[in-house]
């Protein structure tokens, strides 16, 4: 990621006096008519990651849902964010269903390429084969495709058309179907973005807008994937059309869920909850880190690009543990159990490596420790 980010600095020292060329117009509006927009006639189909009446009613509707399944167990699969690191997670998942030990999850989420994997994840193991021929067969290696001097007069690196591919190759009539089938039963799949313009991390019920059965749904669950996995400055953002109260069209601007969120097993909103007496659900709280988690040592070159790219990685890492922490403190006051699997520290791994011999590498060894049940630890 820092070689990436160091790219992306290079790029925009170059590109400043150029600034102009790569912008593009939007409409104004004020917070009010942000707060109140909705895509299309659904109001109910998302929430801020941060507004507690909302997500302790999504929760309330959730748990209402499962009761009368006659469950009172919740097993949550939360999925974070890492590029091509995320063939390690995909890999975890597949090795996981040979290990014959892997959940049915009543709640799936994702974010970034955590959000690509997520469907598959929540539909179960007879869609392992796509899984794997999306991470570990070559498909995804086609990501990154470069825009040449064009990028000067861009608003990103690469060219989203291969990413747009790769989601329409796979999210497809019938997936949403069989989501909108589980959705049905009180399941749920959520997939996080980051609104910039409300500067908020949004939760999308994918399994609501699956359950609209149009044409339109279709293509909104695709493009939330999309923004989803959108890295400020490596591809475009995602511009979302809502109505606002008075039915004007606002065109909001989502990117990569992991600017405001690596991994999403709780809203925000709900971090210091705790469930009143005798109300706890039994449950656990899985957490696939799609990258290293520890520091790791290099001498940092003295060039702007290299600095830039060499801080930010550390403050990922630095913001993962913290939300790491978090969960797992949400995890222990509501007697869940919490567990994470991460990419080991001595891995070959780059979350911009997407070559695709290093990612069926990476796919085998989390499939290999999946298997092996080594994957799986709990936070230090």
């Amino acid at each position: 990621m820092s070689r990436l980010l160091g790219a992306v600095a290079a790029i925009v020292l170059t590109a400043t006096q150029l600034a102009g060329c790569a912008s593009f117009s939007r409409e104004d509006f004020t917070a009010a008519d942000a707060r109140r927009a909705a895509p299309g006639s659904a109001s109910d189909i998302r929430f801020d990651a941060n507004d507690t009446t909302a997500a302790v009613a999504f929760t309330a509707r959730a748990r209402r849902q499962l009761e009368r399944n006659g469950d009172r167990r919740v097993d949550i699969l939360a999925i974070s964010g890492g590029g091509a690191d995320g063939a390690y997670g995909a890999g975890v998942m597949v090795g996981w269903t040979k290990a014959k030990t892997r959940p049915i999850f009543e709640i799936v989420t994702g974010v970034s390429t955590g959000a690509l994997i997520a469907p598959f994840a929540f539909l179960g193991s007879k869609w392992d084969d796509d899984l794997t021929e999306a991470y570990a067969g070559g498909q995804a290696s086609t990501v990154l495709k470069g825009r040449g001097l064009g990028v000067l007069f861009a608003s990103s690196i690469y060219n989203p058309a291969a990413l747009r591919e790769l989601v329409e190759a796979y999210c497809t009539p019938e997936m949403l179907r069989e989501i909108a089938a589980e959705h049905a039963k009180g399941r749920r799949l959520l997939i996080a973005t980051t609104n910039l313009d409300t500067q908020r991390t949004v939760i999308w019920d994918m399994g609501a807008i699956a359950s609209r059965k149009n044409p339109e749904a279709l293509d909104l669950f695709r493009e939330v994937l999309v923004a989803s996995a959108a890295i400020p400055g490596v591809f475009p953002p995602v511009m979302i059309p809502t109505k606002s109260v008075d039915h004007r069209q606002i065109d909001e601007m989502h990117v990569d869920g992991g600017v405001t969120a690596p991994f999403v097993s709780i809203p925000e909103a709900m971090y210091f909850w705790e469930a009143p007496d005798g109300q706890a659900l039994r449950g656990r709280i899985f957490v696939i880190v799609n990258g290293k988690l520890d520091p790791s040592f290099s001498v940092t070159r003295g060039r702007a690009p290299t600095i830039l790219g060499r801080s930010f990685d550390t403050m990922m890492k630095t913001t993962l543990r913290t939300h790491i922490a978090a969960n797992r403190a949400f995890a222990e006051r509501n007697n869940l159990d919490f567990e994470m699997a991460v990419v080991p520290q001595d891995a070959e791994a780059g979350s911009m490596n997407f070559e695709a011999a290093s990612m069926k590498r990476l796919f085998k060894l989390g499939e290999d420790r999946a298997i092996a049940g080594t994957a799986w630890q709990k936070p230090d």
